[in-house]
């Protein structure tokens, strides 16, 4: 996969995606084309994992697809699995023509024509054009098992099918894998990847961000909901706002023609940034008061 020739070149195809990456991302991502390594990003949920690969993608005019991991995934869904209903056709004209034994009927059964391509068999398939981006989000969703069947596509990118053989991609596809860190990821598949942790952004850094993406919103608005969501992130909440709750409130208050936060502002949409009952109950009233005071502030 042809890249961006420096870091700087990289991280401006990506700001032109309207990501922000600092030099650290910047830098792993780079590396990760130039290496043609896996990329393993972990941090908390909604810092940019999957954006990241969206915004990739996009900068280098190349497919995504992506693979959304979780409990129970398998082959089937994951790699490939052969289209049984055609090839149950297939076999009764066999039949019918009076040509079938038994090799016969696995040379025409077992052929790319019966083959339904899933995500990770579709990211190395030899006849594509260009490589991918592939993006196995939420490595931490899925079993253990599973993280053993991908040691040899990260490897080798090559994925092993009985019937046909070892398939390998002609060029390799960039591969970011995330994690939120649910559970702890096998070190025998991070041994192949290149690592690196996205935490929580800067206020300088979070407000760039909301900039980019939300640019119609004022400028007071942008800064009083970005500090308040600084705010809330020290506090002791079950589930912590991340960039993409802020992008959304500042979006779902600029859609409301909000120039400013207020109070009533606040109550009427709490709920696109924080999104559970406790936590919504544990700010409300003096605490969301002295938040709203240090927005203004800020």
């Amino acid at each position: 996969m042809t890249g961006p020739a420096s870091i700087s070149d990289l991280a401006l195809l990506l700001s032109a995606e309207h990501y922000v990456a600092d030099r650290g991302l910047a830098v792993s991502l780079f590396v990760a084309l130039r290496l043609r390594k896996p990329l393993f990003l972990e941090g908390e949920a909604g810092v940019g994992k999957t954006a990241l690969a969206s915004a990739i993608a996009a900068a280098l005019g190349t497919d995504l697809i992506r693979l959304q991991c979780y409990e129970g995934l398998d082959v089937t869904h994951a790699v490939y699995e052969w289209d049984y209903a055609r090839q149950l056709v297939e076999l009764r004209i066999l039949e019918a023509s009076g040509g079938l034994d038994r090799q016969t009927a696995r040379r025409e059964l077992y052929t790319d024509a019966f083959l339904i391509k899933r995500p990770l068999l579709q990211a190395i398939d030899p006849a594509r054009h260009r490589p991918a981006v592939l993006l196995i989000d939420e490595i931490d969703r899925a079993d253990e098992e599973f993280e053993g069947y991908l040691l040899e596509l990260l490897a080798e990118y090559q994925i092993t099918i009985p019937e046909l053989g070892t398939i390998k991609a002609s060029e390799p596809p960039l591969v970011i894998l995330t994690s939120n860190r649910t559970r702890e990821v096998h070190d025998a598949l991070k041994r192949r990847c290149l690592y690196h942790w996205i935490d929580y952004p800067s206020l300088d850094k979070e407000l760039a961000i909301v900039r980019e993406r939300v640019p119609h919103a004022a400028e007071r608005l942008s800064r009083q909901v970005t500090v308040l969501v600084q705010r809330l992130r020290t506090l002791d909440l079950y589930k912590v706002p991340g960039v993409s709750e802020t992008l959304d409130w500042v979006a779902a208050l600029a859609a409301l023609d909000r120039q400013e936060l207020d109070l009533a502002a606040i109550e009427e949409t709490l709920g696109v940034v924080l999104k559970s009952r406790e936590d919504q109950q544990s700010v409300r009233g003096a605490a969301l008061s002295e938040l709203l005071r240090a927005a203004v502030a800020g």
